[in-house]
């Protein structure tokens, strides 16, 4: 959850939140860090996000989802965003886990790789959908990378995409069997990973968006799919046929 400026809105979540955790103890709250664009120096930048994640560990999430660093800062200063949030997430106790995805330090496979050489404990929101947009391809020619990485990801982002968008319509039409089998494939093992490490539980997002995510029809902007109603279908999904 991308938490709103609203403080009535946080202090009625907390109550909701505390409420849910005492009746239902497998309640996950997953809050996120994302922060506005601006046109900032490399120490602005971490001022702000340190800010919002301290902001965020107060909430007591289960972990936070964060949009770390930028894909044109240079690997320095990347690493110091990195180490901003990993100092924090030792601090607190609460665990913050990178997501992949454009326009971050993690926007494409290979060159997360440095990144994991200098901090080998770093843990990821592994969302494959960004990464085959930015290769243009089904990252058939980047499975070395992806078995370096797959370790790190400690929760998933349900969504396929392709070669041109982060977001197909329907991931369930059959003109999409191709992609959803490949990402169902690095679903599985992702499970695999993290039972064989000893983890009992792995979090997953159906994570299909909204426009303009949600592509639509030229004119109307009618949305070509229900993104509810896809979610759900991809929950439903994964429950039966992402056993391990």
């Amino acid at each position: 959850m991308n938490f709103p400026s609203d403080e009535k809105f946080v202090t009625d979540f907390q109550s909701t939140l505390d409420a849910l955790r005492s009746s239902h103890h497998d309640v996950v709250f997953i809050a996120q860090q994302v922060l506005e664009q601006a046109n900032e120096s490399i120490d602005e930048y971490l001022w702000r996000m340190k800010k919002r994640l301290a902001y965020l560990v107060a909430l007591k999430p289960d972990f936070i989802n964060s949009h770390t660093g930028k894909d044109y800062f240079s690997y320095d200063d990347n690493c110091r965003a990195i180490e901003v949030a990993e100092s924090l997430a030792l601090s607190s106790g609460v665990p913050i886990y990178h997501e992949t995805h454009r326009g971050r330090f993690t926007f494409h496979a290979a060159s997360l790789l440095a990144y994991l050489d200098r901090f080998p404990n770093l843990k990821l929101t592994g969302d494959f959908s960004h990464w085959c947009t930015v290769s243009e391809s089904l990252l058939q020619d980047q499975e070395d990378a992806l078995t370096r990485i797959i370790p790190h990801v400690r929760h998933i982002h349900a969504r396929v995409g392709y070669e041109h968008s982060p977001q197909v319509n329907d991931p369930f039409a059959p003109e999409w069997k191709e992609h959803m089998d490949a990402y169902v494939s690095w679903w599985r093992q992702i499970l695999i990973t993290r039972a064989q490490s000893g983890d009992s539980v792995m979090t997953v997002t159906p994570e299909f968006g909204p426009v303009p995510y949600m592509p639509t029809i030229p004119y109307s902007q009618k949305p070509l799919a229900d993104q509810w109603l896809t979610n759900v279908h991809m929950k439903n999904y994964l429950q039966q046929n992402l056993q391990v």
